[in-house]
């Protein structure tokens, strides 16, 4: 019988990466979210097990070193941990269990099932935080991505493999814009992320937001809101490095992740618990290394398949100004901003398309559509610009040429725009739909 190559090669990787010295040492402090000893002696990331006689074992991970202690973040409560309880190494790989086996489950950072089934086996092995892809390999968006949203596929068409932020502060619509985009996105699979999130969030979105006919095709790696920090980081790790896998069986991969602010958060916290100086809005500078690469695992890779990313981001103010906003929409390859006044109007999805940008949109469509989107975007920015004078009853209708063009048109763009999150649309219905919404206004290209 042939000896399976790929299996071979897997159980000599797992030989030549067992820890054949278990080493040791023993807890010299215990704090709320990290702890403290004197070894062992392993890098960051190695996994270690806290053991006593009175508590039962604690899983904590290694995430700072120095020449008298290290600090490790606890995967559970540190509960019954006391000093001189003993720390040795269980696990220094780097690799997750990835494969075919996770597809329909909704499971934990570690890999672990939460929907109630059996456990999940891995066929293949992958890099918790990724590998190496050169710059030259990695391709820009070249078809359009079918979303199912008006606004988007018309006014804001995304590629294939192209990484977008949702934009908004709390309560404008980010996560019901995400439940509909996972819903209605055209992609072989989908990798759904949800990092901070509330316990019921993670339910109604498994459960009511994917059809059983998706959750067969879908993973979902949840980290909730009282995990603790390293717990949550490490749920965006694996969720990416499934994703990874799909991504060079030659898939095209939807990944969702609510939030990324929350990521950053939660780096946050264990940058400070390490020691690292606070920086602006007390970010610690791990913070503003790690997230680029988490973005740059996103999107397509030549000769593979793409991810598309999909992340949403919560911003300190509806003017998205804040330094962690402005940091991940300048690495992303496009931003979608909601605003809170369009939401409040009942304007849903509240896409505010003039100050949404896809990066790929000339790439991915033709000049029909485009003068159609310069036409409509320039109907709405000269409304914008003469806002207070209209609203305060001080225009006189012919008066402004322009402006009587932009208030006959207005309503029909915002009507247009306007879809129940049930409902979806076909891109070229979409861009139809638009081209006539100008046309019924007495518009067209000029």
């Amino acid at each position: 019988m042939p000896l399976d190559l790929t299996l071979a090669e897997r159980a000599i990787g797992r030989i030549r990466r067992a820890d054949l010295v278990v080493t040791y040492g023993r807890v010299t402090r215990v704090m709320p979210t990290f702890l403290e000893a004197d070894g062992p002696h392993a890098p960051v990331g190695t996994v270690c097990q806290i053991s006593a006689n009175d508590h039962p074992p604690t899983l904590a991970e290694i995430v700072g070193i120095d020449e008298r202690r290290v600090a490790l973040m606890p995967y559970a409560s540190v509960h019954g941990v006391m000093v001189g309880d003993r720390v040795q190494t269980r696990m220094k790989s780097s690799t997750v269990g990835v494969g075919e086996g996770f597809l329909g489950r909704a499971v934990n950072a570690m890999g672990d099932p939460v929907d109630g089934g059996a456990p999940v086996r891995a066929c293949d092995e992958r890099p918790l935080h990724g590998s190496y892809v050169s710059p030259l390999d990695k391709v820009g968006a070249s078809r359009p991505l079918d979303t199912g949203i008006r606004a988007i596929d018309a006014l804001l068409t995304l590629g294939v493999g192209q990484r977008v932020g949702i934009f908004a502060g709390s309560g404008v619509g980010k996560t019901t814009l995400l439940n509909c985009l996972a819903q209605h996105v055209v992609a072989d699979m989908r990798v759904i992320c949800l990092v901070g999130e509330r316990g019921r969030e993670a339910e109604e979105f498994w459960n009511k937001v994917l059809t059983p006919e998706q959750r067969e095709r879908s993973v979902q790696v949840v980290s909730t809101s009282d995990e603790p920090a390293i717990v949550r980081a490490r749920a965006v790790y694996f969720a990416l490095a499934l994703a990874e896998h799909f991504r060079t069986q030659g898939r095209h991969v939807l990944f969702v992740l609510d939030s990324m602010t929350r990521l950053a958060m939660a780096l946050r916290e264990i940058g400070l618990a390490v020691g690292e100086p606070p920086t602006v809005r007390a970010y610690t500078p791990s913070v503003f290394s790690i997230l680029p690469r988490v973005i740059e695992r996103f999107g397509a890779v030549k000769g593979a398949g793409a991810i598309t990313a999909l992340v949403s981001v919560l911003t300190e103010t509806d003017d998205t100004d804040d330094p962690l906003a402005e940091t991940v929409k300048a690495l992303l390859d496009g931003h979608i901003v909601l605003g809170r006044e369009l939401a409040e109007r009942g304007q849903l999805p509240a896409i505010n398309v003039q100050r949404s940008v896809s990066r790929f949109f000339r790439t991915v469509t033709d000049e029909a559509q485009r003068t159609l989107v310069t036409e409509a975007i320039g109907q709405l920015s000269v409304y914008d610009s003469s806002r207070s004078l209209v609203e305060s009853g001080m225009y006189k209708v012919g008066t402004n040429p322009a402006l009587d063009r932009a208030l006959h048109c207005r309503e029909r763009l915002l009507a247009f725009m306007r879809q129940a999150p049930e409902q979806r649309v076909e891109r070229k219905r979409a861009i139809d739909e638009l081209a006539a919404a100008i046309k019924e206004a007495g518009l067209g290209p000029r």
